[in-house]
């Protein structure tokens, strides 16, 4: 009775920041709430006449399509180690920019970098897949009648050969989101104490062990959090880079296909709405758990940057 009298003078006293977080909460709510309704379809053998409700149930024959194709294993892998690789490398990329950033001392230069990093990320991927095929077109592309040429080396067919594209794939990936996500961390290394490094100035420190030493142990709770977040996803692909920049093209499938590639083309040829829920509703489970499995790892090494 106490704790609810306390969590109500609470919400009395903060009211108005509350009343300004209804919007997000209501959007919330419609955007992602009310669909989850719609997972029902992934155990319906969904038809347009009847709707979701009529249509017959199909018990776990939706789930069969995905687990029983020849290419279960290999959609799986990809998905599952390029999202791997991407939270790894970007992370470490995306901190070492930021404390790059931190270190720029003129306000306009460090805006202007911060900007610079951040264009990538909001380019359609259709636009960077274009621009990744200026790069690599075997006739016209910058690497091959540079680069390559200048090595004295024939031609390189990027789009008939998977082997360049784990690559490939992994540095378009890097460029796009490393920027993003440096302008995060570099958010909360700027809210840390200056006096903690005019100390650590006066003990003799180098800057090596100023980052080593307070930055990063000090930014550690958001990279733990943005981590976690990543992990959540994590059978979850990026679609524009894994269809939209290959070009689709057929050479490549075996190296770029992911679930959600996967599941877009068994769309296209199938039309079979419940079998693509079934494949979404999947990824939310695998996900759902492997976040869970995280956030204790995390809680047993320090309760304070665990999520939950």
């Amino acid at each position: 009775m106490k704790e609810k009298s306390q969590l109500w003078k609470s919400m009395k006293k903060y009211r108005w920041l509350l009343l300004m977080t209804l919007p997000g909460i209501v959007y919330l709510f419609i955007n992602n709430y009310i669909p989850m309704y719609g997972v029902i379809l992934a155990f319906k053998n969904y038809n347009y006449v009847d709707g979701i409700w009529g249509s017959a149930w199909a018990g776990l024959d939706n789930f069969k399509f995905l687990f029983n194709s020849q290419d279960a294993f290999i959609i799986t892998r990809n998905t599952f180690l390029y999202n791997f690789v991407f939270i790894v490398l970007n992370l470490v990329l995306s901190v070492f920019v930021a404390l790059l950033i931190n270190e720029i001392k003129d306000k306009v230069i460090s805006r202007f970098y911060q900007s610079t990093f951040l264009l990538p990320h909001i380019i359609s991927m259709v636009v960077v897949a274009y621009l990744v095929y200026s790069f690599l077109n075997v006739d016209s592309g910058l690497v091959n009648r540079l680069l390559i040429k200048w090595f004295g080396s024939e031609a390189i067919s990027w789009y008939s050969d998977p082997k360049y594209w784990p690559y490939i794939l992994v540095i378009v990936n890097a460029w796009k989101n490393v920027g993003y996500l440096s302008i995060i961390y570099f958010a909360s290394i700027i809210g840390i104490d200056k006096e903690y490094y005019e100390a650590a100035t006066i003990d003799g420190a180098s800057k090596w062990k100023q980052m080593t030493r307070i930055t990063i142990p000090l930014i550690l709770p958001i990279i733990t959090t943005m981590t976690l977040l990543a992990v959540s996803g994590i059978l979850r692909s990026d679609f524009g880079l894994f269809y939209q920049v290959p070009m689709n093209t057929g050479a490549l499938i075996p190296t770029t296909n992911t679930i959600d590639t996967f599941v877009y083309r068994a769309m296209v040829q199938s039309g079979d709405i419940g079998m693509s829920t079934a494949a979404g509703f999947y990824q939310s489970v695998v996900c759902f758990v492997l976040i869970l499995v995280a956030n204790a790892a995390v809680r047993r090494i320090n309760k304070r940057d665990a999520l939950f």
